[in-house]
C-alpha cells in the first residue's frame, strides 16, 4: 500500500500512520530501529530498495529525507509505504522543498520510533562531518559511502579527519569477505613473516586504500597499491613471505583463486557484495566499529612509511 500526502506536515504524517494501524493493522509492530536516509529527490529509490531488503533481517521504520530543491517555495510532500511495498519495514518518504529541503531533526522527530536506536545513512552526498549534522547528532550509527562521492579518496580523507565512534563507511563494509579470507589464510599458514604486501584494486576505489591500511595495521609490512582501471574493484592481494608468496586473486566478479606454497590452487566464492548485504551488516551492529576507527588512523601509515613507500600507484 502506498499513501501520498502532498503539501503536508510531519504531524499529519504521524497521525496517518496511526490511522492506518488502527484501521487495518497493516503496519506490523516489532521494529527494532529507525533508519533515516538522507539523499536527494530522484536518487532515493535505490536506497529504499536496499533498505527494504535489509529490513527483512532487521525490521525497522525507514524515514527518507529527499532534498527536492531549495529554490522552490517551502513545501513538504510525503509518501507512506507499507505492506508489500515496504518489505518488513514501513517507509516514510519526505520530499522537502525550500527551507525544508535541508536535513533537520525537526523533520523526523515526530516520526522516530520511541526508545529505539537511530541509524543515519547518506547513500550519496556524504556531509563534511556526519556526527555534527542535525541528523548525525541524534544517531547511534552514521553510515556514509565514500565510493559514491565525486572524489572518493578525498571523501575518505574527510571521514578520517572527522571520525567519531559510531561512524562507518560502506567502502569498509565491502571488504568484509576479503578480510575473512585473508585472516583465515594467515591463521593457517606457517609462521614465516610477511615481508611485503601488494594490493591490486581500482584507482577510484576507497576500499582498496582501506584494505591496504588494514593489512598495514595487521602485518606491519610495507604495502604497495597497484592501481587498476576505475570500476574494477579489488582484484588481488599478494603476501610475500620467505617461505613463498600467498596470493588471493579475483579476476572476475565472484570467484577468486587462492594459491599458497606447496598446496594446489583453491577456488573460493568471493562475490562483490550488494548494497543490501552491506547495509544489513551495518544494521546488525549498533555498537561502534572500533576496527574501522583504527584502520582510518592507519591511513597515515599508508602515506608516511619511512623505509619503503606504502602507497605506490602504478
Amino acid at each position: 500500500m502506498i499513501v501520498d500526502l502532498p503539501n503536508t506536515t510531519t504531524s499529519k504524517v504521524s497521525k496517518k500512520i496511526q490511522s492506518l494501524r488502527e484501521q487495518g493493522g497493516v503496519i506490523a509492530r516489532g521494529r527494532v530501529l529507525t533508519l533515516v536516509v538522507v539523499t536527494k529527490s530522484g536518487l532515493e529509490e535505490e536506497a529504499i530498495e536496499a533498505a527494504n531488503e535489509a529490513s527483512r533481517e532487521h525490521p525497522c521504520r525507514i524515514i527518507v529525507l529527499a532534498d527536492a530543491g531549495s529554490s522552490a517555495p517551502n513545501r513538504l510532500d510525503a509518501q507512506i509505504r507499507v505492506g508489500g511495498d515496504a518489505g518488513a519495514s514501513e517507509v516514510i518518504v519526505l520530499r522537502g522543498f525550500g527551507e525544508l529541503a535541508e536535513e533537520s531533526e525537526s523533520l523526523v522527530a515526530a516520526l522516530l520510533l520511541p526508545d529505539a536506536p537511530i541509524v543515519a545513512w547518506w547513500p550519496h552526498g556524504a556531509p563534511k562531518n556526519a556526527s555534527e549534522t542535525s541528523i548525525g547528532r541524534i544517531a547511534h550509527r552514521r553510515i556514509t559511502d565514500s565510493a559514491n562521492e565525486a572524489e572518493p579518496q578525498v571523501a575518505l580523507e574527510n571521514i578520517r579527519n572527522t571520525y567519531k565512534a559510531g561512524d562507518t563507511d560502506l567502502a569498509w563494509t565491502r571488504l568484509t569477505n576479503w578480510r575473512i579470507q585473508l585472516a583465515a589464510v594467515l591463521d593457517q599458514a606457517d609462521t614465516s613473516p610477511v615481508t611485503a604486501v601488494a594490493v591490486e584494486g581500482a584507482s577510484d576505489s576507497p576500499s582498496t586504500i582501506l584494505l591496504a591500511a588494514w593489512l598495514t595495521l595487521s602485518l606491519d609490512a610495507p604495502v604497495t597499491i597497484v592501481a587498476d582501471p576505475a570500476g574494477t574493484g579489488i582484484r588481488r592481494v599478494r603476501l610475500t613471505r620467505t617461505s613463498g608468496d600467498v596470493q588471493l586473486f579475483r579476476p572476475g566478479l565472484s570467484i577468486a583463486e587462492l594459491t599458497q606454497p606447496g598446496q594446489p590452487a583453491q577456488r573460493i566464492s568471493l562475490p562483490r557484495r550488494s548494497l543490501r548485504d552491506c547495509l544489513a551488516e551495518e544494521l546488525r551492529r549498533l555498537d561502534p566499529d572500533d576496527t574501522f576507527g583504527l584502520v582510518l588512523g592507519a591511513l597515515d601509515l599508508v602515506r608516511d612509511w619511512e623505509d619503503a613507500p606504502l602507497l605506490v600507484l602504478v
